[in-house]
């Protein structure tokens, strides 16, 4: 496959990339969310979201106590909370996936982890694909990659779209979810390009930020991705999931990248398959906030 993608890229002039005015996205995302989930809504569009979270650890002070920890919670939504979903996904670091698979047998949750020298992407591709490797020899049903944004700002794009191959081939069955660092790449445009480079080399999803930069993921770069990925699959009929991740911490920000799923990609999308939210503290607010629309 990695071959084939290879010749695809050099065939592939990802510089054509369409010029996006920066103030437009800005003022049509305004638009977008002027049409919020109504109150009485709350508690289904809040239960959805809670479904579809990556609940993260990615921190220099992690356990396995704290991974076991992290997994528990992971699957007590449903046990304890009538009606509400487990998350989605747990999200981790390589040296942690092993225990939180253990930890997650035969709950349903599918363990992720991030790995290609994330968060900075700033290493060899043969150590990228090794700790790729590693990380899928030890269960990990998702891998979270982050892209090299130094060598995209240096207009080496084939050679991006080259290690995102690779790494996709390394995922074997696994799901790759491409992480831009929006907040790097700053213009629209760029962003854009990033989305043309991941999707044609064959991720599963894209995901806006590492939550290790100065700026998560915004409703701008989001609407440029859901974007990218809508115009890719009408070109070639392959789709693609879309992940924010990176200060999404309340219910209320949350929502706005639901309703711009939902607006760009339609209702259909708003499930675990096609829409994940990276998270640490959010499944916990959305919970309380759920118990709180009940009882309004």
């Amino acid at each position: 496959m990695a071959k084939c993608l290879v010749i695809c890229s050099a065939m592939t002039d990802f510089s054509q990339t369409p010029t996006l005015d920066d103030n437009d996205i800005a003022t049509r995302c305004q638009e977008l969310m002027q049409e919020m989930p109504s109150e009485k809504d709350l508690v289904k569009t809040y239960t959805d979201i809670l479904g579809m979270i990556d609940l993260t650890t990615l921190e220099g002070t992690d356990t396995s106590r704290r991974i076991e920890d992290l997994c528990e919670q992971a699957r007590s939504f449903s046990s304890k909370h009538n009606g509400l979903p487990d998350v989605a996904a747990v999200c981790v670091y390589p040296p942690f996936v092993s225990v939180a698979r253990k930890a997650l047998e035969n709950s349903g949750i599918k363990v992720a982890s991030v790995a290609g020298e994330f968060p900075s992407g700033q290493s060899p591709l043969f150590v990228k694909m090794a700790e790729v490797r590693y990380a899928i020899d030890e269960g990990a049903e998702e891998i979270d990659t982050v892209i090299s944004r130094g060598k995209l700002l240096e207009g080496e794009y084939n050679l991006v779209f080259d290690e995102i191959a690779a790494i996709r081939e390394a995922c074997k069955d696994a799901q790759l979810k491409v992480i831009l660092e929006t907040g790097e790449l700053k213009k629209a445009t760029l962003i854009r390009r990033a989305c043309e480079i991941a999707l044609e080399a064959g991720c599963h999803f894209l995901k806006t930020s590492t939550g290790k930069s100065n700026q998560g993921a915004t409703p701008e770069a989001m609407l440029v991705m859901l974007e990218a990925i809508r115009d890719h699959q009408k070109s070639t009929g392959q789709t693609c999931g879309i992940k924010p991740a990176g200060g999404v911490s309340d219910p209320e920000t949350a929502l706005i990248y639901y309703q711009l799923v939902r607006k760009i990609s339609g209702s259909k999308r708003l499930n675990k398959k096609w829409f994940r939210i990276g998270a640490s503290r959010l499944a916990g607010s959305l919970v309380e906030a759920i118990h709180n629309a009940k009882s309004a």
